[in-house]
């Protein structure tokens, strides 16, 4: 995953979201969400950083593992890198990015705006 950090922006991530969101699912962008969160608070440490954005970045990458245009099956390469993710830096998510991720996540699906 870390290999991929270079396709991850702030934008991209923005960007991928309102176009594939609906596609993706809830499931996916939820944990994404919960990672970015996470990536935002100044309490995490370096080498969490790296490890959410290198999720974040195969997130973004239409053409990884299993292209994100298959239908059905696209996703789930996606799903398993950012739950990969989210299992290593379990100690360092907190409630706070769980509830922001749960709030935005609500607001994109029930047709708000995802961006905070």
């Amino acid at each position: 995953m870390v290999e991929h950090e270079a396709e991850y922006s702030e934008q991209s991530f923005w960007e991928k979201l309102k176009h594939y969101a609906i596609t993706a699912g809830r499931e996916v962008v939820e944990k994404a969400l919960t990672l970015y969160y996470c990536h935002r608070d100044a309490d995490t440490p370096a080498w969490a950083r790296r490890v959410i954005v290198g999720a974040l970045a195969y997130f973004i990458l239409p053409t990884d593992a299993i292209p994100d245009l298959i239908p059905g099956a696209g996703y789930s390469d996606d799903l398993g890198a950012l739950a990969l993710a989210l299992t290593i830096l379990a100690t360092h998510v907190k409630p706070d990015h769980i509830r922001q991720a749960r709030v935005t996540l609500e607001r994109w699906f029930s047709g708000g705006s995802a961006r905070p």
